[in-house]
């Protein structure tokens, strides 16, 4: 039987750099789902979360002391058309995988990102990665391309798998992106039961 989690998803905080960097080095060294080729520095690292918390959530599942996972997003393209788009980032802990803390953190974080007026949540995953498909498309994704031998990396030839979720009123015309900071964040995650509005000290 799968494990129900029991911890809280709150948004992250310069001092969890350390632990977040423990999850996401290993998916540097060990695996392709990064195309990263060195493990970064906590001055890098900590550097790209503060970057992404001016604008966008960073979502951390946090149970008993410890993170078992993050999601967050951040610009898909930089030109002004695509402002209303953002890509996805969701990292477990390796021994974490299967317990639906990824579904709990990706189901906090579109909230978050529709309440910011976003309209397309896209992801881009390593092919193959069927279990990471098999999430997505799970929780709402489609696919709408795939970019092969985009990335070379442990000695191969890597495809990227382009996925989308559509959260916007197609029918009407987008308003300004509101910043993080703009929305009643902590409100937002209190109303979520398994969320809480609690951030340790930046």
């Amino acid at each position: 039987m799968t494990k129900e989690p029991s911890g809280t998803i709150r948004m992250a905080a310069p001092s969890d750099t350390e632990m977040l960097l423990a999850i996401y080095n290993p998916y540097i060294t060990d695996t392709t789902i990064t195309f990263e080729y060195e493990p970064l520095p906590t001055e890098v690292f900590q550097k790209r979360l503060e970057t992404v918390l001016e604008h966008f959530p960073w979502l951390v599942y946090e149970e008993n002391g410890q993170i078992l996972g993050y999601a967050y997003a951040s610009p898909f393209h930089e030109r002004a058309a695509y402002s209303w788009d953002c890509d996805l980032s969701i990292y477990l802990s390796q021994n974490c995988q299967g317990q639906g803390i990824g579904e709990k953190l990706l189901s906090a974080l579109e909230l978050l990102l529709k309440e910011q007026g976003y309209y397309n949540i896209y992801s881009l995953i390593t092919d193959p990665n069927p279990s990471s498909v098999a999430f997505h498309k799970k929780h709402g994704f489609t696919e709408e391309g795939l970019h092969q031998n985009t990335g070379y990396k442990f000695g191969q030839w890597l495809g990227v798998r382009l996925m989308v979720k559509k959260i916007g009123d197609f029918t009407k015309s987008p308003t300004p992106i509101k910043n993080i900071h703009e929305i009643p964040y902590k409100e937002l995650l209190k109303a979520i039961p398994y969320a809480s509005n609690k951030s340790p000290d930046r």
